[in-house]
């Protein structure tokens, strides 16, 4: 790893009030140029300000990209094909969005012949390895620089201290103690932090911001179809879209109808356990019609080796593997399981709830002849069964007969 003086700094940048203050401490501390880059992933607000804040503070070179497309499309539904859930229950809606932010901010580091990159994550979570694992695995050169492991600005108050010193804008919101941290992207918003961190205490109805609650959500279910092309969905109600345009549309109805809300304690890579509440409507349904349609177009021991390797591969991109030689192999395995992943699924959406209704595809490998309990021309014979039954039957008789000695 580089440890020489930078010549200049990528930082990725938010334009809020922790990476303005990191771009200004950046500044002061190695006296050399910092370039921004925001990236639009779906956040939910408007990044152009971002510009502003930073060229207030005096940056000439700044990146402001829309990616939302590019996230989804090499990232979320990559790791969506899997059936990716972490610990049972998380979507990885944030451990999935720095891979790509990192791998930008290398790019452009190339592109500005920068020779650091910078981040805002704090000392104690998942996101200083996320970004740093993917800025090495890109650019083992690269001089990597986490303001939070460096500086003595250790609270909330000492940040708007050092940010009206050196006359950087404070919304009128920032200026009181936060009362829990928010994380945003297409795939999902998460909170922790503050008010959370007491994992008894229930969270207040206001964190939740993309979602209705399940209590209120219509009493009328909603009625969708999903089509599948290679495990990724192209079309929703017949209307063909972009990957972004799907994850929208299934965050506009899933958050409708109270769908994709968890509150979790998981177990951070850095060593610690953190309690989190997310909403992820629009993954959590196409989790459930991602399944329904495997259920019927891929074979039993496809299906089940998926499942087998899933909590590794989940491990991974929670862990900030997502550039690791191991991931990109089960992703090849993942990816060839999803050749024939293609169909429709009809599902109704009613307050909090997935129902599958129904499933279809030119692939399918359910046989109604096969299944049926009335005759039926198939090749199936019954009688097959006891042979079957009695060869894997051989060994449980053999340790029973073994205790009765």
């Amino acid at each position: 790893m580089n440890t020489q003086k930078p010549s200049k700094i990528v930082l990725a940048y938010s334009g809020g009030l922790d990476t303005s203050v990191i771009l200004k401490w950046l500044q002061e501390k190695y006296q050399c140029e910092v370039i921004t880059f925001t990236a639009d992933i779906g956040q939910g607000e408007e990044v152009e300000p971002a510009r502003k804040k930073a060229e207030l503070l005096g940056v000439k070179n700044i990146y402001i990209e829309n990616l939302e497309n590019v996230f989804v499309k090499d990232y979320v539904f990559p790791m969506f094909r899997c059936n990716t859930i972490y610990e049972g229950m998380y979507l990885l809606g944030t451990s999935i969005a720095r891979p790509l932010i990192a791998k930008r901010q290398i790019e452009i580091a190339e592109t500005e012949g920068a020779n650091a990159v910078a981040h805002g994550a704090t000392g104690k979570g998942n996101d200083q390895v996320r970004f740093e694992l993917s800025y090495l695995a890109q650019n083992p050169s690269i001089q990597v620089i986490a303001p939070w492991r460096e500086w003595d600005l250790s609270s909330r108050s000492k940040l708007i201290q050092y940010a009206e010193k050196n006359q950087i804008p404070i919304a009128k919101d920032k200026r009181g103690e936060a009362p829990f941290s928010v994380d945003a992207n297409l795939l999902h918003v998460s909170a922790e932090g503050k008010i959370l961190e007491d994992p008894w205490v229930e969270p207040k109805e206001y964190i939740y911001t993309r979602t209705t609650s399940p209590l209120e959500a219509p009493d009328k279910p909603t009625e969708i179809i999903i089509e599948f092309e290679r495990g990724d969905p192209i079309c929703i109600n017949n209307k063909k879209m972009t990957p972004s345009e799907v994850l929208k549309k299934l965050n506009d109805l899933g958050g409708e109808n109270g769908i994709g809300r968890i509150d979790i304690v998981e177990n951070r890579f850095v060593g610690m356990k953190s309690r989190g509440v997310y909403e992820t409507p629009g993954g959590t349904i196409l989790l459930h019609a991602r399944r329904a349609m495997e259920s019927i177009t891929l074979d039993r021991e496809e299906a089940h080796l998926k499942d087998e390797i899933m909590p590794k591969y989940a491990k991974l991109i929670y862990n900030g593997f997502w550039f690791s030689p191991e991931r990109e192999m089960m992703q090849a395995l993942i990816d060839k399981a999803s050749i024939n992943v293609n169909g429709e699924v009809r599902l109704k959406l009613y307050k909090g709830n997935i129902i599958v209704t129904g499933r279809k595809s030119q692939n399918s490998l359910y046989s109604e002849e096969l299944v049926t309990f009335e005759d039926s021309q198939s090749n199936y014979d019954q009688s097959d069964a006891k042979g079957f039954i009695k060869l894997n039957a051989l060994r449980l008789i053999k340790n029973k007969q073994n205790t009765l000695k």
